[in-house]
This record gives structure tokens, sequence and C-alpha cells, in this order.
């Protein structure tokens, strides 16, 4: 094997934002000049979403905008997938969700002259996202071109209280001159070729990055009888997907309040565009308030009317209820988030500032996404098609577990409500048990290139894993004995089926031909990733069976009849994980990412240009596969997940090993090499990983935050806080701290929540103080100590002066490299900017 380059160093640890543009703020992210050279990002940056509704930050006025954008999660729009060579069992239904139609809109003419962001003399301009509440605050002053001075304010707001509402308000004031004023409010199904150039370009990037989203040559919705017509100052729509079936409605009201004489002008006879518009003979200072509420229900087989009168109902309590009371709610419901889940970092301001950006999004993507799952990029943006990925499991879900349960219990009991599909799929793979899909909406497997895709059998495990993890810290164990169990049964069943004896008579347990999480390598023998986790799959659905006969018997025999067990199975299950296949290098120390991985040359990423990155928007897949080079985190990841399967020494091989030959085109690897970094005791190369994941999409750090946030990132910010700096591990129901603080940070503050009871975790370079906000109390064991924290006095636990890294493991040093056990120099990987 032959070594012929390193990876190349990430940028130090350093803010990546114009702060003269955005300037810090631990509690808003904001935008101090109109930046039109950053729509696409922007609109990400500041979109508000709740996990069933999202909707981009585009421009109140509705033009100047990459992409328009209003999401309902799980609404999805269906295709035959068109492969260019067919064989048995390939993905055939294609899934894509829908931009549906658009409420934001609400343009603003003055003398009849409109405003348009990208050419407007500014005097003043702000825009706001507030973490604590949930709302994007806009306030301008225009100079228009006669002169005269306008001041708007406007606001914007999805609501947590209600998932199916918006609400928005604009605000005009003329500050030295009288003038007409016009405001139109605009409801748009913009799928009728308003965004002609949007759609074109597009479908072009799509055609060669598999990350975009489809994108139809057909009308998706089609319009739908409504019955009653609404009376002046409400729209309804109605459309019905025309392939997929599933129908939406959506309606706005509106009320405008001022001290001028207006009139008003409704139109709505065009099914896909509604417009209601006041004209005011606005006097100086006295303002022009118009609310406007919005609302969408959906449904897979549910007749429009039968929505539209939903959103009657939900008008009409909104509309009563007003504008501001739905604030007071949407505060309070933040509050109560803020409370379970913040972050605190004593240290670099703008550390504060993104972390908190991070975990808000987690919030905007899960918090009230109830029956459905957690898209790649939530309800903020197009990317990925909506779909859904072990994503969720990996790296959203130990958030949620650990800060609002309740949230990781409905993404769960989402996936069991899939086993059905899942139990298709792996018949039509010739498999016993269930395969849940690699991405979809539906439940049908959607993943057209199954290399590196279908091939990646192990979401089964990811998802058991997520269950276990969920169970232990809960303790909800009705869940598991009434639903959960059949998906770890079902899993058991497939990695039993899927895996082998080898003749040979070695006793060893084998799987063959799958793909691990690094999709740079694919279709493979004995998985180091997808073992050991298959492995622990295993083991846990034997244990869980096993647990329910000796403690909730009538449980385990519904479970017997339900799924047909058999005493053998489970048997075979324990002796397959005791006999699992976890490839192993002596002479190099480490686990090879499969068992054939290090006949592999060495990828030379030192002399790779940069444009040529990522390497799968640049290459053929089968030149990458024939080398040594891997895209995210795949033997180093499960150094985490089953952290307790390796020892320290083998976890630091493992790590130096891998991490220079990780290109790190992946947003969901910096994450990872940044904790198992802290672990083995790189800790500048720890926090170098961490920013780059923190700013992903702040800065725009690998050229596509225009399609959406990087949900899993931002779990993975967490994780990085919590699991590296913060030391956390919860192997086998044990709950663990070993905190490595970064020299930057003064403190670090965060909450974890066990059995019910959360407790507040204060890091310092010298002690650990665990106090109890709420429950009955919890126990860790704190650098091997184990610790009761109850209520009444913080338990505070000494450390030895080195939080930051394991005693007698090398330090990292120097800003090119650093420097291995053996005297080399390790460099990580790069974030791919464009």
């Amino acid at each position: 094997m032959s070594v012929v380059g390193a990876a190349h160093t990430p940028t130090p640890a350093r803010d990546r934002l114009d702060r003269h543009v955005y300037p810090i703020d631990p509690w808003r992210l904001a935008e101090c000049r109109y930046d039109g050279a950053h729509l696409g990002r922007n609109e990400t940056l500041f979109a508000v979403a709740n996990g069933y509704l999202g909707m981009r930050g585009n421009v109140e006025e509705g033009r100047d905008s990459h992409e328009h954008g209003t999401y309902i999660n799980g609404f999805h729009e269906t295709f035959t997938i068109q492969h260019a060579e067919e064989a048995f069992g390939f993905a055939r239904v294609g899934q894509t969700m829908v931009n549906v139609p658009d409420c934001k809109p609400i343009r603003l003419y003055v003398d009849d002259e409109p405003l348009l962001l990208s050419v407007a003399d500014l005097d003043t301009y702000s825009r706001t996202l507030d973490f604590r509440d949930g709302l994007v605050r806009r306030r301008l002053v225009w100079r228009t071109p006669g002169g005269k001075r306008v001041q708007v304010d406007s606001t914007r707001m999805v609501s947590m209280s209600d998932r199916h509402l918006a609400v928005m308000t604009f605000e005009v004031t003329l500050l030295d001159a009288p003038a007409p004023v016009a405001i139109s409010s605009l409801l748009l199904n913009r799928q009728d070729g308003e965004d002609e150039y949007y759609v074109r370009t597009a479908a072009l990037a799509a055609a060669v990055d598999p990350r975009k989203t489809e994108v139809f040559d057909r009308r998706v919705l089609i319009p739908q009888p409504l019955g009653v017509k609404e009376e002046t100052g409400r729209f309804v729509q109605g459309f019905r997907c025309a392939e997929s079936g599933m129908t939406i409605a959506v309606a706005v009201d509106h009320e405008l309040t001022t001290d001028n004489e207006f009139s008003s002008n409704y139109h709505h006879d065009d099914p896909n565009a509604s417009r209601i518009t006041y004209r005011v003979d606005a006097q100086v200072g006295v303002p022009v308030k118009l609310v406007k509420v919005a609302t969408y229900h959906t449904s897979r087989s549910i007749p429009v009317p039968e929505l539209v009168s939903r959103c009657r109902r939900t008008l009409d309590r909104a509309v009563s209820e007003g504008a501001d009371l739905l604030h007071e709610r949407q505060r309070a419901w933040y509050d109560g988030f803020w409370e379970r889940s913040d972050v605190e970092v004593e240290g670099p301001p703008e550390v504060q500032q993104a972390v908190r950006w991070n975990l808000f999004q987690l919030a905007q993507a899960a918090g009230r996404a109830e029956g459905a799952g957690v898209p790649a990029k939530g309800v903020t943006g197009s990317g990925y098609s909506g779909h859904y990925f072990w994503d969720t499991e990996v790296y959203t879900l130990p958030f949620f577990t650990y800060t609002s349960p309740e949230c990781s219990r409905a993404a769960l009991r989402f996936r069991y409500g899939l086993l059905p599909a899942a139990r298709l799929r792996a018949q039509q793979m010739t498999q016993r048990g269930a395969l849940f899909p690699w991405r979809t909406i539906s439940g049908e497997e959607a993943s057209a290139y199954y290399a590196a895709g279908s091939a990646q059998y192990h979401i089964d495990a990811d998802i058991a894993f997520a269950l276990n993890q969920y169970v232990e810290a809960t303790g909800d164990r009705d869940f598991m004995a009434k639903e959960a169990v059949d998906i770890l049964v079902e899993t058991a069943r497939l990695w039993a089926d899927l895996g082998f004896w080898r003749r040979n008579g070695d006793g060893v347990f084998h799987i063959h031909g799958v793909t691990g999480p690094d999709e740079y390598t694919t279709v493979v023998n004995d998985n180091l990733f997808t073992n050991v986790m298959a492995r622990d799959n295993l083991r846990n659905a034997a244990k869980t069976v096993r647990w329910l006969a000796d403690h909730r018997p009538e449980d385990h025999a519904a479970v017997v009849a339900r799924l047909h067990l058999e005493d053998d199975e489970v048997s075979e299950w324990e002796r397959a994980a005791s006999r699992l296949m976890l490839p192993y290098e002596e002479h190099l120390g480490i686990h090879p990412q499969d068992s054939q991985f290090l006949d592999r040359e060495v990828w030379d990423l030192e002399a790779t240009p940069r444009e040529n990155l990522p390497l799968l928007l640049n290459y053929h897949p089968l030149v990458i596969y024939r080398f040594q080079v891997i895209k995210q985190a795949d033997v180093v990841l499960a150094l985490l997940l089953q952290g307790d399967s390796f020892t320290p020494e083998q976890k630091r091989a493992n790590f130096e090993y891998y991490d220079p030959i990780t290109t790190g085109d992946s947003t969901l690897s910096a994450v990872v090499q940044s904790i198992i970094a802290a672990e083995v005791g790189y800790a500048e190369l720890a926090l170098r990983y961490f920013y780059q994941a923190m700013f992903v999409d702040l800065a725009d750090i690998h050229g596509n935050a225009s399609d959406g946030v990087h949900v899993a990132s931002t779990g993975g910010v967490w994780s990085a806080l919590v699991y590296g700096f913060g030391g956390f591990r919860d192997h086998g129901g044990v709950f663990t701290l070993d905190p490595r603080l970064p020299e930057t940070f003064d403190a670090l503050t965060f909450r974890i929540t066990l059995h019910r009871s959360r407790v507040r975790v204060r890091v310092e370079a010298d002690a650990v103080t665990l106090t109890l906000e709420t429950g009955e109390g919890a126990e860790l064991v704190v650098r091997g100590q184990e610790v009761r924290v109850t209520a009444g006095a913080p338990v505070v636990v000494p450390l030895d002066g080195h939080g930051d890294r394991i005693p007698g493991l090398p330090k990292p040093w120097g800003t090119e490299g650093v420097r291995r056990s053996d005297g080399s120099v390790i460099t990580a990987s790069l974030p791919r900017a464009t």
C-alpha cells in the first residue's frame, strides 16, 4: 500500500461571517445591510418553520429571490424512476416534496413605484431572526424615486402552538410627505410559470448534483373545486397532487388597520393566484398595518372540501385571538424549548450565537413534526427532495432524546408506521424481516442509485440504535413492549438472514455486499460500521425479547403471536452477534473499513485540485471506488456509537489512520471527527472541526446552503458540544461524563434529561458541576466516579486539570498539522467551499 498524499488541513478555528453585515448577538441572527449577493443562503438562514410547515426567508415583496419556497413535511408528488438499465428490485417510485402555494408575498407601491430591494435607495435596513420567539423582523426606511421616505416594518412567524398556522404583519408609515400607497397581498401557486428561470436553472443543477431536488416538467398541483366562495379578504385554494393523490388546502385572512382613508379590491377568479390590493391615501406619521394569517392542511386521501373546512376553523380561531396573543404563545413555546435545550458557551462570542442558531434549527425541523419524519433539510429548502434518511436517528434524535424526548418518540413511531413497507422491501430484496428504505417520504425506497443508496443496510441498525437509546434514556418500556419491539425483531431477522456462516469452519458470521456510511466505498464485504451496528441490533433484540418474557409475559406472548417468533430465532441472534466478523489489522493496529479496504491505493488528496472537490461531482463513481478515500466518517463514527467496543488505543490508531484520507465532502463528517478528535486527545483539531460544522450553513462552507439547512449537521453540533467537549456517553444504559473542554472555552453548560429528571451540567477546567433542575434525580459516572444528583445542593466533581484530553495522549500543536504518537504529522480534511 502506498500513501501518496495527505488530506488538507481545515481552516483554523475562527469566525467566518462578515460582522459588519451580520453582527454578533447571542440570541439573534441579524442582517444589517441588504445582501443581494447571498440570496439563496440567506433565504435558508432566515427561514421560519415548525417541523410541519416551513417558509423560506424570501423578501416580503416576493421578488429578488433565489428560490421561492413554502413546504409541508411529507407532502409530496410521486413519479416513475427511469433507470438506464433495469434490474429486479430497483426502486420504482420516486417521491419529492412539493413547493406548495406561497402566501408570503406582500408588495408595496408608493406613488405607484414598487419597493424592490435590489435597486431601492435604503436609508436604513435590518432583518433579524430571534431565537427566543422564532420571529423574523425587518425594518427599513426606503427613499422613493420621488424622494419620499417610507418606513416599513414587518414580521413573519410559523406557529409552534398551532402547527398549521403562519402569521405575518406589514406596517407602512410615511415619514415626511403624504402619498398614495398600495399594498398588494398575494397567494400564489408558483408552479405555473412565474419562476420559469429558477425552474430551468434548478433542472440543470439537478442533472449533475444528486443532492438537488427533482424538477417536474408538468403540472403537479391540480386545482380542485372548493364549493362556497369565500368572503372578501379571505383567500382559499385547494389542490390535489397529480400522481400521489395527496390533497392540500390553504386559506389566508387579512385585517388592515389605519386611520387613513382606504379601499380594497379583491381578485380570486384564478385558482392559482389570489390577490387583494389595499389603496390608501396615506398621511405623514399615520401607520398602515396589515395582519395576514395563513393556514395549511394536507392529507393523503381526504377530499379538499374537508381540508377547506379545517382551514376555515383554524383561521376563525386565529383571527379571533389576534396576532399579539399568537406571538405570546410562540414566545412561551420557545421559553420551554430553551429551558430544556440551551447550551451555554462561555468563550468566543461568535460561538454562542452560532450554537443557538444551530439548536434553533432543530426546533424548526422537528418541533411539531408529529406523524412525519425529519427531512434532511427540514422544511427550509428543496434539497434532497424532502427525503428522510438515517440522519434522523443518528444525528438528530440524540438531541431530542436528551432534551425533548416526546419529539424522539414521535419520530420513532413514524418509523414504526413504515414497518409494513419495510417488510415488503425486504421481500423484494429476497430477505426475511424488514429493510427500511435508505431515502423515502412515503415508506417506499426512493434511492435510484442502489450502490450508494439501497445497499446501505445499516439504516436498520441505526433505527434500532436510536430506539434503544431513547428507551434507555427515558425508561419508556411501554413503547418498547407495545410497538418498538416489532422493529427490533424484524431488523434482527434481516441481519440473521443477510449474514452467513462460512463453510470453512472458522465459526465467524459475515455480512457481504453492503455499503457503510462512506459512500465513496460501496458494496463491500464486512463493513466495520455495518457489522458493529448489526451486532448491537442483534444483541438488543434478543435482550428485549428475553426481558419481556421475564418481566412482561403478556406483552411477550403478544409479540410471539403477532410476529410468529420462535425461541431458536432469539438464540441464533445471540450466536450471530457473538461471532460477527469485525475486521482488524494487527500490524497497523486498526480496524479496516471493510475486508478489502487496505488493498486499495490511497487517493492523493494533496494533489487533487480544489475545483475537483467534492469528488462525487467530478469523478465517475468507479474511479472513486478504486481508492482509499472517504467521503465521511465511517469507522470513526463506529468509535462514537459503539465506543464501548474499542479500547482507547484502538480509537486513537483508527482516528489517526482514517482522518487524513477523509475528504469531508459530506456535512455529516466534521461533527463526528470533532467528537473523536476530542476523545483521543487532538483538542485543537477537535475545535477546528467543530467550527467547520458550526458554520456549515451560516458561512455556506459547502456551497449549497441555498438548498436548505443541513439538519443533521445542526444535530451534530449539539453532539460535538455534549459528546465531544462535554464527554457525555450513553452505553448500555450507563451515562458517563469525561469532559474535554477547549482552551478557548471558560465553561460549557448543557442539559440532559434522564428518566424525566433534567440535569444541568457545567464543565469548567477544574470541575464538573451537576445540578438537578427537574425530577427526582439521576445517576451518572464522572471520570469513573459514580454520582447521584438529587434536589438540594449541586454535586461538584473535581477534574485533574486535563479536561481537554486523555492523560498520556499527545497534545496537539501547531496550525499545519498534529503529531501522531509515532512522530509523523496528521493533517485534517478541508471544508469544501466553492
